[in-house]
């Protein structure tokens, strides 16, 4: 009676061992997209909590989001070295653990009453989750098959969304929600986290993940990353786009406290934050199932396009319809990010690692679009200036249709 080969039953375990350890590796990364979308969205409480305790004006706020994402400018370069030297597992655990140094500093900071040394937390604080987007996003999407890695890295940022939709009901309860704006409201929640992320370095030092031995074990790469048309048009949509989501996160506090808009107390806009994050999330789900069925760019393209028309209406309307249209902005903004990512360094071979952090550089649109923003609402007021995120997205959508063709 014919039957299978010792061989070939060898090898079935064998496939399932490694299937096996690619999924808890997946587990074990989408654990990190959650801390890492927790403690950066909390920035979106932490800005008017700070204009208020330190009387600055939006410009001066925006230092917060400036020093947060242009630590991804300056730390991006080192940490593709950083985890080239020492592999993807050790370079998370030192990620974590400077994560950890940063949100430990927010204690002097705030005893001191020091708006520079905040800033230098906060810097301190994106140099490590710098480290962890490195490591983790090319690990994630090396975990299975080329053709399928849009929608792996989807489903990772979803547990990301989920972060960034519970970190705001949690920072507006313990920052937001204190009787008088007082900087020390921030020591307490944050050596907790501090506290959470060493546990988790402690974790990822002890458990095994495996080696992707097409990812860890690259030639070192030759040529430029300037060569890859697609790769440099990808790094500055990841600029626009990172700046504008993060602009926009920024301001709906101040924006839902106006009486045209929403007038809401700070606690209760600081709330409202949660649903533009959580129709991110949401958005990751849905576009993490429909990636497996359409052209990545045109799902893209129309998201982007829409994101448009919300900015639009948001800035012509006022009252609720005003509020929820730049809340669904969250949604459209949803599988960007892992979708330019792919995009961006799909087919680049040894140069993934190089491409990867030079991608993740251009995150420092995170520190200067709001900024501009900040400046253009000091200017011209609060609603006309989600204009700046607006032609963000214009680039988005002609990228999506245009730039991300491989020469």
């Amino acid at each position: 009676m014919a039957g299978s080969t010792p061989e070939a039953s060898t090898a079935t375990v064998a496939e399932g061992q490694v299937q096996g350890k690619q999924t808890f590796a997946f587990i074990a990364m989408t654990c990190l997209f959650f801390f890492w979308g927790f403690i950066t969205v909390l920035n979106d409480i932490l800005i008017p909590f700070l204009k208020e305790s330190f009387d600055l004006n939006y410009t001066q706020a925006m230092l917060v989001q400036f020093c947060f994402f242009g630590a991804y400018f300056i730390v991006s370069p080192f940490a593709g070295r950083l985890i080239d030297k020492v592999g993807y597992q050790q370079g998370i655990v030192i990620g974590l653990l400077t994560t950890a140094a940063g949100c430990c500093l927010f204690y002097p900071s705030a005893s001191l009453h020091l708006y520079p040394l905040f800033l230098f937390g906060f810097f301190v604080l994106a140099s490590g989750i710098t480290v962890l987007q490195v490591a983790a996003n090319p690990y994630v999407a090396a975990l299975g098959p080329e053709k399928t890695a849009a929608s792996r890295l989807n489903l990772a940022q979803a547990a990301n969304s989920f972060g960034t939709t519970v970190g705001p009901i949690v920072g507006a309860a313990l920052i937001l929600g204190v009787v008088a704006a007082d900087a020390s409201a921030v020591q307490g929640p944050y050596l907790m986290i501090a506290g959470l992320l060493v546990a988790a370095a402690l974790v990822f030092r002890s458990i095994k993940l495996p080696v992707l031995t097409h990812v860890e074990s690259e030639e070192k790469a030759e040529g430029s990353v300037w060569e890859h048309r697609h790769l440099v048009l990808g790094a500055l949509a990841i600029f626009l786009y990172v700046g504008g989501e993060v602009s926009i996160g920024s301001f709906l506090v101040n924006y839902f406290s106006e009486s045209t808009i929403g007038g809401l107390s700070t606690a209760e806009a600081g709330e409202m934050v949660a649903y533009y994050w959580g129709a991110a999330m949401i958005g990751r789900l849905i576009g993490a199932v429909l990636m497996n069925y359409v052209a990545d760019t045109k799902y893209l393209a129309v998201n982007a396009l829409i994101a448009i028309v919300m900015i639009v209406v948001s800035m012509n309307t006022s009252g609720s319809v005003a509020m929820w249209s730049i809340l669904a902005v969250g949604f459209f903004n949803s599988i960007m990010f892992p979708t330019i990512f792919t995009l961006a360094v799909k087919g680049l071979g040894s140069m993934t690692s190089k491409g990867s952090g030079f991608v993740c550089q251009a995150i420092v649109g995170g520190a200067l679009i709001p900024l501009v923003q900040g400046v253009a609402a000091d200017t011209m007021g609060i609603q006309l200036s989600f204009i700046v995120p607006m032609l963000c997205y214009i680039y988005i959508g002609w990228y999506a249709l245009n730039g991300a063709q491989r020469a």
